[in-house]
C-alpha cells in the first residue's frame, strides 16, 4: 500500500507525484492544506517530524525528501517504467541535475514565491496566530522563512534570487538546445524534478522564459504538460484536492 502526502501537483510536491503517474503505481494521494496549516498538526508530524511535504508512506515505512522518493520508487517498484538510466554514465548524468535542483534552481525560485505567496497569507494573520503557528513547525530555519515572508524579504536578496533564477534559465535554455531531455535522448527523474520547478515559469517569469528568449526550454515545459502522465496528474489533482490558496515551495 501507497499512500503519498503533498500539497499537489505543484513545486517539490510535483516529483513524486508525476513519477508514480509516468510509473503507472497505484497509490492513495492525501492533500496537506497549506491553508490550514496541516503539515504542522501533531497527526502529520508523527508521519514526519520535521512537518515538510512529500512523505511516502510504503507498507509503513516513511521516505521524506522529494528527489530520494523518486529514486525509492526506482527501487522498490524495478517493474515499472523506468525512469532512471540503466547506463551508469546516463544516470550520472540524471543525477547531476536532480542534485542541481535540489541544491540551487529550487531555492531561488522557492524565494521569490514566498514573496510573492506566502508573504501575503502569513500577514492575513494576526500577531498572536501568526506566533501560535510558528511556533508549531519543528525546522528552525522554516520559522525564519515565514518571519521573512511576513515581514517581506530584502531587496538584496530578492534581487540576489533574481540572478540565480536568470542562471537556471540560462543553463537550461542552453541543455536543452543540445537535446529533447536534461539527461540526453531519454526522458527521466532529472525532467521531472526540474520540471516541478520550472513548469508555469513562462507565466511567473515571463519577461526571462517566453518563446523568445528561452525557445527550447519553452517547448520542454511543453512537452512534458502534454504527457498523458502529466495530463492525468493534473486533471485527478484537480478533481481530488480541495479549491485552496497556494503552498510553500519549500
Amino acid at each position: 500500500m501507497l499512500t503519498l502526502y503533498s500539497f499537489g501537483p505543484a513545486a517539490n510536491s510535483l516529483k513524486p507525484l508525476l513519477a508514480l503517474y509516468e510509473k503507472g503505481i497505484a497509490f492513495t494521494p492525501r492533500f496537506i492544506d497549506p491553508r490550514k496549516f496541516e503539515h504542522h498538526e501533531e497527526w502529520f508530524k508523527k508521519i514526519n517530524p520535521r512537518g515538510q511535504v512529500p512523505a511516502l508512506d510504503h507498507d509503513g515505512h516513511i521516505i521524506t525528501e522529494s528527489t530520494v522518493i523518486c529514486e525509492y520508487l526506482e527501487d522498490a517498484f524495478p517493474d515499472a517504467p523506468r525512469l532512471r538510466p540503466a547506463d551508469p554514465v546516463a544516470t550520472a548524468e540524471m543525477r547531476v541535475w536532480t542534485k542541481w535542483v535540489d541544491e540551487y534552481f529550487c531555492w531561488c525560485v522557492s524565494t521569490i514565491g514566498w514573496e510573492r505567496m506566502i508573504g501575503p497569507m502569513a500577514r492575513a494573520l494576526s500577531d498572536s496566530e501568526f506566533e501560535e503557528q510558528l511556533e508549531r513547525i519543528p525546522v528552525p530555519e522554516q520559522k525564519v522563512k515565514w518571519r521573512n515572508a511576513r515581514n517581506g524579504f530584502q531587496k538584496e536578496v530578492l534581487d540576489e534570487e533574481m540572478r540565480k533564477i536568470g542562471v537556471s534559465v540560462d543553463r537550461l535554455e542552453n541543455r536543452l538546445s543540445q537535446s529533447p531531455w536534461l539527461a540526453g535522448e531519454d526522458y527521466t527523474l532529472a525532467d521531472i524534478c526540474n520540471f516541478a520547478i520550472a513548469n508555469g515559469m513562462q507565466h511567473g517569469f515571463a519577461e526571462i522564459v517566453n518563446r523568445d528568449a528561452t525557445p527550447h526550454l519553452v517547448a520542454w515545459i511543453e512537452r512534458i504538460n502534454a504527457r498523458p502522465a502529466a495530463r492525468e496528474m493534473f486533471a485527478r489533482s484537480q478533481s481530488e484536492m480541495p479549491s485552496r490558496a497556494p503552498a510553500p515551495t519549500a
